[in-house]
This record gives C-alpha cells, sequence and structure tokens, in this order.
C-alpha cells in the first residue's frame, strides 16, 4: 500500500461527518435552558476537537488519530514537530516493525490522515527525498508528486487572505520542471490530469519559460556580440553581474540541450 501516492491526492482534508443536532435542552423556572453536562466519550473515541483537528491558540489542536501520536512518539524524525516524506511501503515497513502494536486498517487510516495533511503536503511540495523509518533518505521524490502536491497546497491557501498565489505557484511549477531534467512533453504527459484548471496553470507556467528563455537568449547574444567581459557588458545595461552571470548561464544550458544530438 502506498500512502502518500499521488496524484490522488484529495481535494481536501478528511473531515468527519458531522453528528445530528442534540435535543433542546428543557427550560429551568425562569425560562433560561438547563446546561447539559458534557457527555463522556466512549473508550477509543476520539473526542471531537481532535477529529477536527483544531483547538488551543492558532487551531493547533489535537492530532486526528491517536496513532500519530503513537508514531510521533516512536520516529519523531518523521511524524514529530518536522515532517518528511516517507518511503514508498512505509506502511508494510511499520507492520514488519510493530507487528502487535498496530491493527492494519487503524494504520491505514492513520497514515491517510498524515499524508493528505497540508504540513505534509507542504514537505513533499518541497521536493525533499522519501526517508525510511531510521529518517534516512532512500529515494527523490518524483517530479508528478512535488507537481501535484504544490497545485494541492495552493488550493488549500488561495483565498484565506488577499495575496494572489498564483504568480508564485507558476515560478514553483518552472523550478520544479526544471529540475527535473524532463523535455515539456514528458513533465506534461507525468502531471495533466482531468482538472482543467490545473492544466490551465502548467499552460500558464511553460508559457512563462518559454518568454524568460526568449528573453534569457536574447540577452546571450547581445552578450556574445557586444565583444565585452561580463562586468563591462551588465555595467553597459545597468545589470547586476552576478544576475547577469546566471542569466547567461541559463541561456547556455537551454541551449545546449535543445541542440541536435544533445
Amino acid at each position: 500500500m502506498n500512502t502518500d501516492s499521488v496524484p490522488a491526492i484529495p481535494s481536501s482534508d478528511a473531515v468527519p461527518a458531522t453528528p445530528a443536532a442534540a435535543p433542546a435542552a428543557p427550560r429551568g423556572r425562569h425560562g433560561s435552558r438547563r446546561r447539559r453536562p458534557a457527555a463522556a466519550a466512549s473508550p477509543g473515541q476520539v473526542p471531537a476537537a481532535a477529529a477536527a483537528g483544531k483547538g488551543g491558540k492558532g487551531g493547533k489542536g489535537p492530532r486526528t488519530h491517536p496513532l500519530l501520536e503513537q508514531l510521533a512518539a516512536l520516529y519523531p524524525q518523521l511524524f514529530g514537530a518536522q515532517f518528511l516524506p516517507l518511503k514508498r511501503g512505509i506502511f508494510q515497513d511499520l507492520l514488519a516493525a510493530h507487528p502487535d502494536a498496530f491493527e492494519r486498517e487503524a494504520l491505514k487510516a492513520a497514515l491517510g490522515i498524515h499524508t493528505r495533511s497540508t504540513r505534509y503536503l507542504q514537505c513533499v511540495a518541497a521536493g525533499l527525498q522519501r526517508h525510511d523509518l531510521q529518517g534516512q533518505p532512500v529515494e527523490p521524490m518524483a517530479p508528478e508528486h512535488v507537481h501535484h502536491a504544490l497545485l494541492e497546497t495552493y488550493r488549500r491557501r488561495q483565498g484565506r487572505g488577499p495575496e494572489d498565489l498564483a504568480a508564485k505557484l507558476r515560478a514553483r511549477i518552472v523550478r520544479n520542471f526544471e529540475a527535473s531534467g524532463l523535455t515539456r512533453e514528458e513533465y506534461a504527459e507525468r502531471v495533466r490530469t482531468r482538472d482543467e484548471a490545473a492544466n490551465a496553470l502548467l499552460d500558464d507556467a511553460f508559457a512563462e519559460l518559454a518568454e524568460r528563455s526568449a528573453r534569457d537568449e536574447a540577452l546571450l547574444r547581445a552578450f556574445e556580440a557586444s565583444g565585452k567581459s561580463l562586468e563591462e557588458f551588465a555595467d553597459m545595461y545597468g545589470l547586476d553581474p552576478r544576475t547577469v552571470t546566471r542569466t547567461l548561464a541559463g541561456a547556455r544550458q537551454r541551449r545546449a540541450v535543445a541542440a541536435p544530438g544533445a
């Protein structure tokens, strides 16, 4: 079982079903309602606040599944204050390491909640490597997994504040694509889905990359035709020499990749 398999990232975190409204409390002598005592949770039942993942300042409440506390105690480097992407097959690894500690379905549910959480998706979107139970990196994160985690974290953040995050998302998609070493066709084949809005974001990111590449290529040609040193060329155009160095290096790399037989 691969609990954090992407692109099957849900559109939102799992939310427990809303319980039916309780009947109205009886009125007292002067018409005010008597306060009902809070019902005690049955053994093994997660309190409502914990199930919703709320409570305390800033919404930092209890975890949504009791097994996640147990996993955090056993593997703080993976499930503790900082999350790390989990290797594929971590479910089987946990069962093998603790054959009598976890019930299969409960562990499956706990890992599902964990890998759908925003904090976990953020570490996937950062492109961190996958880690084993010892906290050691064992395999790189697939570009399509990073891409879909970027889209999901964007969906969850967009609209919560005045900032338009689409530009930042497009820039991160471009960085992920460039780091993948794939062609545009190969990358698109891996990440395109039936979500037309997500596909439009990808097309916009590629369009911005094409415009930037054209500008960088024009700068490289101007530099090659100028006969000047890099410092003189940057000074002539009022540019930062370090920025010019990075831009020219990127343009040369893209030119080499695009060359026949490269």
